[in-house]
């Protein structure tokens, strides 16, 4: 089962659904900018946002990216971890350029995370890259809150986000 979503008004589909709350979120490998692989265990016990999207190199993409960076330094014991297929070295100019420092921003661009989560988009020029969601986990991963973006020029809902983690 896909998900339908729009870009631009432009159906567009995903290979399948966001996981359901109250499951656990699967294992990953997902790549940082100085190319080491970072899985769920780097980050056990803590509560997690998953921030993802297409492109770092898009307005909307690089807005969540700096607001979930300005939200994330009032968390405790929580890390926001930015998804895209960005290759790593694009994810850190960015990071550099930007001054992002209170969040992790890993790429899937030779992971399964997008398939996994049922985010990777199987359609459009858009085919292959993640879909805008957020995907939000309690300190023992399981999944808390959701959101698929349902317009990717779109920001998603911060407030609903970072509320699911109280």
């Amino acid at each position: 089962m896909s998900t339908t979503i729009t870009l631009k008004g432009n159906e567009v589909h995903t290979i399948g659904t966001l996981p359901s709350v109250g499951t656990a979120i699967r294992d990953f490998a997902l790549v940082d900018s100085k190319l080491n692989v970072k899985t769920l265990g780097n980050f056990d016990g803590k509560k997690k946002v998953y921030n993802i999207f297409p492109s770092i190199d898009t307005p909307t993409c690089a807005e969540s990216a700096r607001k979930f960076n300005t939200e994330a330094s009032g968390l405790e014991n929580t890390v926001v971890i930015n998804v895209s297929k960005d290759l790593p070295f694009a994810l850190g100019r960015f990071c550099a350029a930007e001054g992002l420092e209170n969040v992790e921003t890993l790429s899937d661009f030779r992971g399964t995370f997008g398939d996994d989560n049922g985010l990777t988009i199987s359609d459009s020029p858009m085919k292959g890259l993640l879909s805008r969601a957020v995907i939000v986990t309690d300190a023992d991963n399981n999944i808390v809150y959701t959101e698929q973006v349902s317009e990717i020029a779109d920001e998603p809902d911060y407030e609903a986000a970072l509320a699911a983690l109280k």
